[in-house]
């Protein structure tokens, strides 16, 4: 397979089978590592870069994206390569703000949208978001103001497109019905947390996506590193700090398990899971995070990984899922 370009769901635009996410960028990674991986990105094929206006907040909200602002600034032709996603939802409180409560709660009213979009713009330093995504739904704000004011956006040639974020199925539906009644495009992609040993969205994200025509962007592809080698990691002291012990402890037998079947096939653990996702026809592309150069060639490799049928099935076995689609995972 390697690195490819597919449509995002059903909608035309065209994104890599990995999407390179920035949130360790400016706080665990250098500026200058970050400006090296986002060239190599480019050099590897991969075109979808995933970005939030919270990522850096441990240094300061908004810095990751200011860091590539600075790469974008370079020129080269870098802004025109790049698929560019945000986020809009949780506080931006950044040090040279007033007090201001809009800016201060976590909302999607059309009011926060307009600010924080002029806000991600100015530190991307580009005069348009090509996928805003909502971090988080807002079920106390109508739908006809939050779409009313992504619609004003696109309009001012701001946005190209909306996507979603950490939504439930029947949140998908409800968007996406609403967009219709006011004759928008509506949702193009959705980010959820899904990996080998959190299968939750198969229930029903899965399906809604599927029937909504979604690009799905799976986050934590590798669960917070349990799916990276964890269990060889603390048992060799590479990774021992107590929470990543607890949880590896709590998952001891499935991990045991994986890892064995990594080595019998020849890859690290992280590239196994990363292709597990490649091989559903409904991810559009993981999100990695690199914080080094060599994590992103892994996640590159791992995309030329192809899993026979009987590995899948180990997997499945190691890690079940719920069951199937809802309804039918728990009633007849």
């Amino acid at each position: 397979m390697g690195i490819e370009h597919r449509r995002l769901g059903k909608h035309g635009v065209l994104v890599s089978n990995l999407c390179l996410g920035t949130m360790n960028f400016g706080w665990q990674t250098s500026k200058e590592d970050a400006f090296a991986i986002m060239d190599r990105a480019l050099e590897l094929g991969i075109n979808f870069f995933d970005t939030a206006d919270v990522y850096g907040r441990q240094v300061e909200y908004g810095l990751t994206e200011e860091i590539i602002g600075e790469w974008f600034a370079q020129g080269g032709g870098r802004r025109d390569a790049v698929v560019l996603a945000t986020k809009v939802f949780n506080p931006v409180s950044r040090k040279e703000f007033l007090p201001e409560p809009n800016r201060d709660i976590r909302s999607l009213s059309a009011y926060k949208i307009r600010v924080h979009c002029d806000g991600s713009l100015e530190r991307l330093r580009t005069d348009r978001i090509d996928i805003y995504q909502m971090h988080h739904v807002d079920r106390d704000c109508p739908w006809e103001e939050t779409w009313t004011a992504f619609g004003s956006l696109i309009g001012q040639g701001k946005v190209v497109y909306v996507g979603s974020s950490n939504f439930a199925g029947w949140d998908i539906a409800t968007a996406c019905h609403e967009a219709a009644w006011l004759h928008m495009l509506g949702l193009v992609s959705e980010q959820s947390i899904y990996h080998l040993d959190n299968r939750a969205i198969e229930l029903e994200v899965i399906p809604a996506c599927r029937h909504y025509g979604l690009g799905l962007i799976p986050w934590s592809p590798l669960g917070g590193g349990l799916l990276g080698g964890a269990l060889e990691k603390v048992e060799t002291g590479r990774r021992s700090n107590p929470s990543m012990v607890a949880r590896v402890e709590a998952k001891r037998r499935q991990l045991e398990a994986y890892e064995e079947l990594c080595r019998e096939i020849g890859h690290p653990p992280g590239e196994v899971a990363l292709a597990w996702l490649l091989h559903n026809p409904a991810v559009s592309a993981p999100i990695i995070g690199p914080r080094t150069m060599e994590q992103l060639e892994s996640a590159a490799r791992a995309t030329e990984i192809s899993l026979d049928g009987e590995t899948l099935d180990r997997l499945e076995k190691i890690f079940p899922g719920p069951g199937g689609e809802a309804p039918k995972a728990y009633a007849w």
